[in-house]
């Protein structure tokens, strides 16, 4: 005699129910969800001036601890590195921006009792993925300026003539800037919607980093222009003294909630 019993929905099936659904993300979203990041900064601009002082003061701090160690190698990687964790110190302005959404008037207390028990947790285990990535941006960028110029430290002028004038100065800063471009995407990919879907939702890093990966493969035009924006306006930010961050990290931060909103729907 065989025992009848009731079968359910497959949920380790791919497209199972309890998956983030992903949405097609146009170049046209990008742009209203910069409009919208521009105009969520306007209408709360004290919270985008806060979180991005946190960013330019800790910026300023690494670049000048690297010129004391005598690292001025770093300076530039350690600049442009800095950026990966932005997304990171960007939680609050999402918060804002889907308090805004919502109708409502952001506050302090809202805004930093927003991220839950379980948000919290799963948040520390992506600083953690973002702080790792930082290691392995900065151990590339070492390892290359070995490779190139040996164990030598040069002044910053130094570096900079060498880099501009010489053979092996231009092969070490293309090589350098395909590497970290590399590595930019890699941890773009896994974290362009994971902050803000942890945020929002109740579900673990892996997943959120999942999905993130998923929105990118397939909006791949979209999200990696989107990539390339974000690196390029943050760079054009970080020249004159991080001092730029005061308006490029707000926006971007209130734009990338909306971008979570366009990739991935509620």
């Amino acid at each position: 005699m065989t025992v009848g019993h009731l079968t359910g929905p497959d949920l380790s099936a791919p497209g199972r129910r309890s998956d983030p659904v992903v949405r097609t993300v146009t170049v046209d979203d990008i742009s209203l969800a910069l409009a919208a990041g521009l105009r969520d900064f306007r209408a709360a601009p004290t919270f985008g001036l806060v979180f991005a002082g946190f960013y330019v003061v800790g910026g300023i701090l690494l670049t000048l601890v690297s010129m004391e160690l005598d690292l001025v190698f770093l300076a530039y990687p350690l600049a442009a590195g800095f950026a990966i964790v932005a997304p990171l110190v960007a939680v609050g302005l999402y918060e804002v921006s889907r308090l805004l959404e919502r109708g409502e008037t952001p506050t302090w207390s809202a805004v930093l009792a927003a991220v839950p028990h379980h948000g919290a947790r799963e948040l520390g285990y992506m600083a953690l993925v973002a702080v790792f990535g930082l290691i392995v941006w900065v151990y590339s960028a070492g390892f290359l300026y070995a490779v190139f110029f040996g164990l030598h430290g040069f002044e910053f002028s130094q570096i900079v003539s060498t880099v501009v004038s010489t053979p092996r100065g231009i092969a070490f800063f293309l090589l350098g800037n395909v590497v970290g471009a590399v590595i930019a995407l890699a941890l773009f990919s896994v974290s362009v919607v994971s902050y803000p879907m942890l945020l929002d939702r109740e579900v673990d890093f892996v997943t959120a980093m999942i999905t993130s990966i998923r929105v990118v493969l397939a909006n791949p035009g979209p999200m990696i222009g989107w990539g390339i924006f974000i690196g390029t306006l943050l760079g054009v930010a970080i020249l004159p003294g991080f001092i730029g961050l005061f308006v490029v990290l707000p926006m971007l931060g209130h734009a990338t909630w909306h971008v979570y909103r366009k990739a991935v729907a509620p």
